[in-house]
């Protein structure tokens, strides 16, 4: 058990150490090459720079100009956040301007181009035939129906004789709506429809009626865009914000570590070593994840699962010290300390989980990145406190590794006087058990002493 409990504590340092220096340094041997985790995080706008691209919206001359102009940017944002880019920037500058800030671009052309394109609306039978595309949609707004948003829509003549005989044929069916290719309707045919104009109705709240109206409405752009100029931008925060940052997350986690190792001893030190592994987990996941991009606000987000992983450490070795203090060996005290601590790392793991979700759905910007990170931290971070602490300190305690001073618990007078009281009330257990057991014995033979002659 010894032997085994070594050799599975020497490989977890090895390989600890190992993945940790092709993290850092990356590897290069001839024809093999692995770049270093770091370099495979895209990074923000803060930290890397990117592309910036103004654009003229030039209809403005158009009835209800400010939607149509809100439709525009809600289209941009949409065609971005699907090529992957999520922390691109879409804002509004002065009445008639688009800015869009794209960072981490290798190729400003390539991006320009897809924010150039034309959107593609199509309107699908459930065999996936193409009924007909945005251009046979006149206009699409929120209206009421019965005190419910819905979205109405209103079609050219085209679209009004291709959309009345699918529908007429497709009663009960779905339709899907798709831009480029993604999926942002898909409502049930209750009847025909051959006037040319319908609503969908559903689950809508104004805000979604009035996003899903907008889409449907920029089946090409709602707005004519020229773009006026393009450049590239350096890092907001200075080229050395980025190691800055990393300095100073390497300054803390050191401190922790060291606070770990005084407080807590042994388990502090094993803390540590899965608090370096769940470092590498989590790069390597920011890294293979796609769509998430390093912000400053994404680090905030690192450091903060950092101290999750590390207060889970905290519970469970607290635990763990209990027990030992009650009296319990310290393989029963791992054990029932684990136990004892699932439940309220659980719950506060799971409910930060939640907020980083809702942050994420409807988030935007550098919010959504910082609640990327977190969620993806806070999972990690859980599965190291649960799962490799645990691992590590078994082996710890199949060293023989027992001594209580290792664990932060010094043996004190009153365990002593525990036992006493426990051997006095076990020697008292075993004479009373004698002594009924010898009356027992004399009960019996005066009854067989004055037994009958039969």
């Amino acid at each position: 058990m010894k032997k085994r409990s070594a050799i599975n504590l020497a490989v977890v340092i090895i390989l600890t150490a190992a993945f940790g220096a092709l993290a850092i340094f990356g590897l290069n041997i001839g024809a093999l090459e692995i770049k270093p985790l770091v370099s495979g995080i895209s990074q923000g706008l803060d930290l890397r720079g990117g592309v910036s691209a103004v654009y003229l919206a030039v209809d403005e001359g158009q009835e209800d100009y400010a939607s149509l102009l809100s439709g525009t940017m809600a289209v941009l944002r949409s065609r971005l956040t699907g090529q992957g880019f999520t922390e691109a920037t879409v804002t509004q500058q002065g009445t008639d301007r688009i800015r869009v800030e794209i960072p981490d671009v290798d190729d400003p052309n390539e991006i320009l181009n897809i924010i150039g394109q034309p959107a593609k609306l199509e309107f699908k039978t459930p065999d996936g035939e193409v009924i007909m595309d945005g251009s046979a949609v006149k206009k699409a707004e929120m209206g009421y129906l019965e005190g419910q948003p819905v979205v109405q829509f209103e079609l050219n003549d085209e679209g009004t004789d291709a959309f009345a005989k699918a529908t007429a044929a497709n009663i009960g069916k779905v339709i899907s709506i798709e831009l480029d290719g993604n999926v942002i309707s898909e409502p049930t045919v209750n009847t025909a429809i051959t006037g040319g104009s319908g609503y969908i109705e559903g689950h809508f709240t104004a805000e979604s009626a009035q996003n899903l109206a907008m889409l449907i409405q920029s089946g090409a752009l709602p707005l004519n865009i020229e773009q006026l100029e393009v450049r590239t931008i350096s890092a907001t925060l200075g080229e050395d914000a980025l190691s800055t940052s990393m300095t100073a997350a390497i300054i803390g986690v050191l401190l922790v570590i060291l606070f770990m190792i005084i407080m807590y001893r042994l388990p502090g030190a094993v803390a540590s070593l899965a608090l370096l592994i769940y470092i590498l987990i989590d790069l390597f996941l920011l890294a293979v994840i796609p769509g998430v991009q390093l912000t400053l606000p994404g680090i905030a987000g690192i450091v903060l699962s950092i101290g999750m992983a590390v207060d889970a450490n905290v519970i469970i070795f607290e635990r763990v010290k209990e027990e030992l203090k009650a009296g319990k060996t310290v393989r029963a005290s791992v054990e029932s300390g684990f136990k004892r601590a699932f439940t309220a790392i659980l719950d506060s793991n799971i409910t930060t989980i939640i907020a980083g979700v809702v942050l994420m759905i409807f988030g935007a910007g550098s919010i959504k990145g910082f609640a990327i990170t977190l969620t993806i931290g806070v999972v990690a971070s859980m599965f190291t406190a649960v799962v490799v602490t645990r691992f590590l300190l078994h082996q710890m305690v199949g060293l023989n590794l027992t001594n209580h001073g290792l664990y932060g618990v010094k043996e004190v007078k009153a365990k002593e006087g525990m036992r006493n009281e426990i051997l006095q009330e076990s020697q008292v257990y075993h004479s009373s058990a004698r002594c009924g057991a010898g009356h027992r014995s004399d009960r019996r033979h005066h009854l067989r002493r004055h037994e009958p002659w039969h």
